[in-house]
């Protein structure tokens, strides 16, 4: 119960000659008692609880008595309330073993493949589990998880088995893994939602302006042109900032929330454009096959321009540079190819993409066409959020 493993220490002095056997061990004299402490590591209890502040449950299956594992456990903040056996486990069918895991945080005296079977049982009801360990016996269940975890101090066999090393003898490394990994997803799904958005976006926007123009809305080397400079702007993704909220529950891959998105916000970005066709046909004038480089260069901006702010708008669900500032490189990527595309449209570098410069009368219309675009993606986030409950 104190967390100690005992073992007594007995002598006997008249022992007969030739082999001993177990017939030999009585009629001794006890001399004392031998306990071993296993301590947790200092950083075991700061480690529980910075996970589970993380939505991430701590479960312990261990091959120790289940005096020892119960008193170790309360040191470090795993719930004991409740705890099973290896031969409670051995007796369970797989229904009742599936029940008992969503309740027991302790499994004591644990074979290799009771382990095992208790990860399947976790993996069975939907968790990711991740397991670690450093023995022998820890071999089978480090294989079953979906991330293996041990350390550079454990046998060959839970090295080799394992996924991830930890090099360092500190337990919070795993709190930083999970926080890492899951604002590396976030930052995915804002780039994927942000290009599949976009690219659907596009193309309706194509489709309206082949029905209605009598030329090309942009030709192949702007439109390359354009996505090498949205390609660039969003080189700063990976290293931007998420949302603290985010990173505060486990996230799955969601197709159909990507779908969602893209119906949602794709054809709001079309709207726009539309409404950029429309300035530069009825008010530039750029309405005639001989005025096309000129049509072609407001919608080379605008569409540079917007692509770039809306990765401001999409990378979190709060309100950009407000309430939810980019990380420094993705600002200084972004600003640099929204200053790019508006000294390419308005200067002679037009030319170079067989583009006419545009006028300074079509500055006023951007900023308000942006303006609107932004403010009608912040209303519709609102809405999206709403409803599906999430942004990203």
């Amino acid at each position: 119960r104190d967390g100690l493993r005992m073992i007594a220490v007995a002598q006997k002095n008249d022992v007969a000659g030739g082999e001993l056997s177990v017939d030999d061990e009585r009629d001794l004299v006890l001399i004392g008692f031998v306990g071993f402490l296993d301590p947790p590591k200092e950083s075991a209890k700061a480690a529980v609880t910075a996970l589970d502040n993380h939505g991430v449950r701590t479960v312990v299956l261990t091959g120790d008595s289940e005096g020892v594992a119960v008193k170790v456990c309360s040191k470090v903040g795993v719930e004991t309330s409740r705890y099973l056996t290896g031969k409670e486990v051995e007796a369970m069918d797989d229904a009742a073993l599936s029940e008992s895991v969503e309740r027991c945080s302790i499994f004591a005296k644990l074979s290799p493949s009771q382990k095992e079977r208790v990860v399947k049982a976790l993996q069975a009801n939907g968790h990711t589990v991740g397991y670690m360990g450093d023995g022998i016996n820890d071999a089978p269940p480090l294989h079953q998880a979906d991330v293996g975890i041990s350390v550079d101090t454990a046998v060959d066999i839970a090295k080799e088995t394992a996924d991830l090393i930890l090099l360092k003898k500190d337990l919070m490394v795993l709190e930083k893994g999970v926080v890492a990994g899951r604002r590396t997803f976030g930052n995915i799904v804002k780039y994927i939602k942000m290009a599949a958005s976009g690219n659907f976006g596009n193309m309706i926007s194509v489709i309206v302006a082949s029905l209605f123009l009598p030329f090309l809305p942009m030709l192949p080397v702007q439109i390359l042109t354009q996505n090498l400079l949205c390609d660039f702007s969003q080189m700063g993704i990976p290293f931007d900032n998420v949302d603290p909220e985010y990173l505060q529950k486990p996230r799955k891959w969601e197709t159909r929330s990507i779908k969602s998105f893209m119906a949602f916000m794709g054809p709001l970005s079309s709207v726009f454009d539309i409404l950029c066709f429309a300035v530069m046909w009825w008010i530039i004038k750029a309405n005639t096959p001989a005025m096309a480089p000129l049509f072609q260069c407001g919608w080379f901006v605008f569409g540079t321009v917007s692509q770039v702010l809306v990765i401001h708008m999409i990378r979190s669900g709060k309100i950009p540079f407000v309430q939810s500032m980019a990380a420094k490189p993705l600002l200084l990527s972004t600003t640099i190819v929204a200053l790019a595309a508006v000294l390419a449209g308005f200067s002679a570098l037009a030319s170079g993409l067989d583009m006419t410069p545009l006028p300074l009368g079509f500055l006023p219309w951007l900023v308000l066409l942006l303006a609107g675009y932004c403010l009608s993606t912040q209303f519709f986030k609102a809405i999206y959020i709403r409803r599906f409950g999430e942004w990203l």
